[in-house]
């Protein structure tokens, strides 16, 4: 705890590098934050005041590692925080009311007296917060208000959960500021997801908030979607000499909406044959068993898609025992199979009905020409439009970074890595 100008003062002479290098690793990671914490110091002072005494805060986007399209019939994901992250910097008021200033946005106020939800709020941060807050006191948590402001290098609509990184901030913040930090991760994920589906209108799953809240790579199975089994997998990733590259291709989800809902609507009617509401509920012999019926009922693209859920359900525990065998080679192996499984079979990286619109698929041929044999590529996240993923090894980083942003435009290949916390305070 600080004033803006101590803050100031301890970042340029390193006195909090120690603090920074365990959110951020590298000392080049932790020297690209001084100017993010003075800018947002400075827009403290300029909106509340530059006495009170402040506190630092950060929450990871994340990147969907294996189980593409798994998640929504009850199946398994491999998961990572990311070193994007949103921060910020916040103190207590006696007001009974939360203000938070992000760059850019308005600013969002909340008065803890009324959580009740605001239809008018639906799809706006207000409402995440709102949300946050009333799910603390379900579970039974102090809450209090505060003044904030924040920051955020996690890209929107770039598949790496802006969303959820902000609402894990916020829950950070309550957490460390009216809990002494004793609300565990896996909760506040699970805060952050109700107040997304029950305050701001969005019916998502687990997967963002986790990933974001813990931090690291993590595996969940949603088996029983009401109490999903998580485990952090450990592995250094720092140290297998490969970057995460997230592509934005630049393409539109607009009047894809159908497309995507096809995917679960398509698995859930394999699933509905068997009397089962989830294709996990449904032995994957029995499927076999019955394709020439299910080709006959439901038609050949349904089928595909549940080969790709049983696949890829199981691919992740392939996924993870690699890691956790420090074998990466044998990991990248299952990444490329997971794409391959996606593209054929699950069929999602682009769209039947504007076939002459394959972003996903330029950047994915791409890929295979330089990293074939050295590194690994997927499609990432909802697929159809927006972003792919790689694991790209150090010696062809340049030039894999060079080829994408020739076709993409500047600045479309974001290099990353996994970061080993979820949401901190720093």
């Amino acid at each position: 705890m600080c004033t803006t100008a101590q803050l100031r003062e301890d970042l340029k002479n390193g006195r909090l590098d120690e603090r920074l290098k365990r959110v951020y690793v590298t000392q080049s990671e932790v020297k690209l934050q001084y100017d993010r914490f003075c800018s947002l110091a400075d827009d403290f002072d300029e909106l509340f005041s530059a006495d009170k005494e402040v506190r630092l805060f950060s929450a990871p986007g994340r990147t969907e590692v294996g189980g593409n399209h798994t998640d929504h019939n009850h199946g398994r994901v491999l998961a990572a925080g990311i070193n994007l992250d949103a921060i910020a910097l916040a103190c207590k008021n006696d007001e009974n009311i939360i203000r938070i200033k992000s760059k850019g946005y308005a600013m969002d106020i909340v008065e803890i007296s009324d959580l009740s939800v605001h239809s008018e709020e639906e799809g706006h941060s207000p409402a995440l917060v709102r949300g946050v807050v009333k799910g603390f006191k379900n579970y039974g948590y102090s809450v209090g208000g505060f003044d904030a402001v924040t920051a955020s290098r996690v890209l929107s609509g770039s598949g790496l959960s802006s969303s959820a990184a902000y609402e894990v901030l916020v829950g950070t913040m309550l957490n460390y500021l009216y809990n002494d930090g004793k609300v565990d991760a896996v909760t506040i994920a699970k805060i952050a997801q109700y107040a997304e589906n029950e305050f701001f209108g969005k019916p998502c799953g687990l997967m963002d908030q986790m990933a974001s809240s813990v931090g690291g790579f993590i595996t969940i199975d949603f088996n029983d979607p009401k109490r999903p089994e998580i485990e952090k997998v450990e592995f250094d990733f720092a140290s297998c000499g490969h970057s995460l590259c997230i592509v934005d291709t630049k393409g539109s989800h607009s009047n894809l909406t159908d497309e995507y809902a096809a995917i679960r609507l398509e698995m859930e009617s394999v699933a509905h044959y068997f009397g089962k509401s989830v294709l996990r509920e449904v032995d994957e012999k029995e499927f076999k068993e019955n394709i020439p019926a299910l080709r006959s009922q439901l038609g050949d693209r349904a089928v595909l898609r549940a080969i790709h859920f049983f696949s890829d359900n199981s691919r992740v525990l392939k996924e993870v025992e690699a890691l956790r065998n420090n074998d990466f080679e044998k990991f990248k192996s299952y990444v490329i199979e997971s794409g391959d499984s996606s593209y054929k079979y699950n069929q999602n990286v682009f769209a039947p009905k504007q076939a002459d619109i394959q972003p996903v698929s330029v950047a994915l041929a791409l890929s295979e020409e330089i990293l074939k044999g050295a590194g690994a590529w997927r499609v990432h996240g909802g697929g159809f439009a927006g972003t792919i993923q790689a694991f790209v090894p150090d010696s062809l980083l340049d030039e894999y970074k060079t080829a994408m942003e020739a076709v993409f435009g500047e600045n479309s290949c974001y290099v990353l890595a996994i970061r080993p916390v979820g949401g901190v305070e720093i």
